[in-house]
């Protein structure tokens, strides 16, 4: 991280993520009204001393929309990335290790993973197991996890062959050990590029289903319902998507920016980085 740290975009990009991370921590709290509190008698009002972001068609107050809504919106792409992590990763370092048999069935799974439609899949999940951004994320790890599990599987074909990794095997180490100790440290790298850009996708996965009103239950906010609703009345409120959009845009783009900075970061040779952190 130190290496990442000092790269321009890497700065920029944890800098930009620290700030989503602490409005996400911190924004419910900071919220000067009730996200939910209607108001017939302030509806859509521009911005003001009193409502910095002025009010929805409903009179709510936009800004404490904005802030209630960040939790929810990083908190359901950072469990989509995880579930897709652990689906993915897990059995992509496996099937290189536990033979043809295991690694054939994995295959044939990710394949069928990738010919889901994903709106219809996410909607068949949601009306099977319930309207919410839980279910929904289920859905959407499913569909993500074929894209790790090919980074893992890719990764650790390049070290299964090894010569360090025969020489543990001909001293007795089990798959396991070798899995840990000689094939994890090189596949990590890769996995962290791929999860670090995966959690843009997320996010734009859930801004899209919340758009739609997928996963979401009225009136919760979320960033991606903010902009369907505000979409609807850009006539009296022109400026209502601006905020929700360039945040969703923010976060993506750092998000791609880390994951570009750590790919850099692991394609230098370990002098180079100690080199690059003594400087």
């Amino acid at each position: 991280m130190r290496a990442v740290l000092r790269t321009r975009i890497g700065a920029i990009s944890v800098a930009i993520l620290a700030g989503v991370v602490l409005l996400a921590v911190f924004g419910p709290w900071l919220a000067p009204y009730d996200p939910l509190a209607q108001n017939a008698r302030a509806v859509l009002q521009s911005p003001s001393a009193a409502h910095w972001l002025g009010t929805d068609n409903l009179g709510r107050d936009a800004l404490s929309r904005l802030l209630a809504g960040s939790p929810l919106s990083l908190v359901a792409a950072l469990e989509a990335v995880v579930l897709g992590l652990v689906i993915g990763v897990v059995p992509g370092l496996l099937s290189v290790y536990l033979g043809r048999t295991f690694e054939w069935v994995t295959l044939r799974i990710m394949d069928s993973f990738i010919t889901l439609p994903f709106l219809v899949f996410a909607i068949a999940m949601t009306a099977l197991l319930g309207n919410g951004l839980h279910q929904a994320m289920f859905a959407v790890g499913i569909l993500i996890s074929p894209g790790f599990y090919r980074v893992a599987r890719a990764s650790a074909m390049t070290v299964a062959n090894a010569q360090y990794v025969e020489a543990a095997r001909l001293v007795g180490a089990s798959s396991t050990a070798v899995l840990r100790r000689h094939v994890w440290p090189k596949v990590a790298p890769a996995i962290a590029v791929s999860t670090a850009a995966m959690m843009g996708t997320g996010l734009v996965i859930v801004s899209s289903l919340t758009f739609l009103g997928i996963g979401v239950e009225p009136p919760a906010p979320t960033w991606g319902g903010m902009l369907a609703s505000d979409l609807q009345f850009l006539f009296q409120r022109w400026y209502g998507p601006v905020v929700p959009g360039l945040l969703i845009m923010l976060t993506v783009g750092a998000c791609n920016g880390l994951a570009d900075a750590l790919r850099d970061v692991a394609r230098q040779p370990k002098r180079t980085r100690r080199s690059v952190d003594v400087s």
